[in-house]
């Protein structure tokens, strides 16, 4: 297991400017960090090693594909037993709308992040749910009104 007090304050600015950005040449990163190219290198390397870079994405405009609605559902079950979490599993890892799944504490058990075209895209998606996975107590959706704040950057320690 990694070890956080490995990372220094170096570090951290690295993987602030490539959260940020992580198509940035590597010479790039170590100009905004004050590092040469290949301390730099060497140091993303590490992270990367580490597993604390777990992997570099494009991100999408989820609005100009199309997919303007983002959906949170929560779900209650009944059953907790090893060959439900397995069948829940596989069938929310099925639909590719499910962006998100959060097993929860408290009243609700599981917590689905969606994006979708439109109420009827996701009426679909419900439906498949619903088929796939069996004995859900309850299926609750609420739609989001407006993106105040996203982001994929986690905060700096401190």
């Amino acid at each position: 297991m990694f070890d956080t007090a490995q990372i220094d304050s170096i570090d951290w600015a690295i993987l602030g400017v490539l959260q940020h950005d992580a198509s940035l040449p590597v010479h790039e990163v170590g100009e905004r960090v004050g590092l040469s190219s290949n301390a730099c290198w060497r140091r993303i390397k590490r992270l990367e090693e580490a597993g604390v870079i777990a992997r570099r994405v494009a991100l999408l405009d989820a609005e100009k594909l199309g997919y303007a609605t983002t959906v949170f559902v929560a779900i209650r079950t009944q059953r907790h037993d090893p060959a439900w979490l397995e069948a829940f599993s596989k069938g929310i890892a099925a639909i590719e709308e499910v962006s998100e799944c959060h097993r929860m504490a408290g009243d609700v058990d599981y917590l689905l992040k969606l994006v979708v075209r439109d109420i009827a895209h996701y009426d679909r998606i419900y439906r498949k749910l619903i088929a796939a996975v069996p004995d859900l107590a309850d299926v609750s959706s609420s739609f989001s009104m407006e993106k105040m704040k996203a982001t994929t950057a986690l905060p700096r320690p401190g």
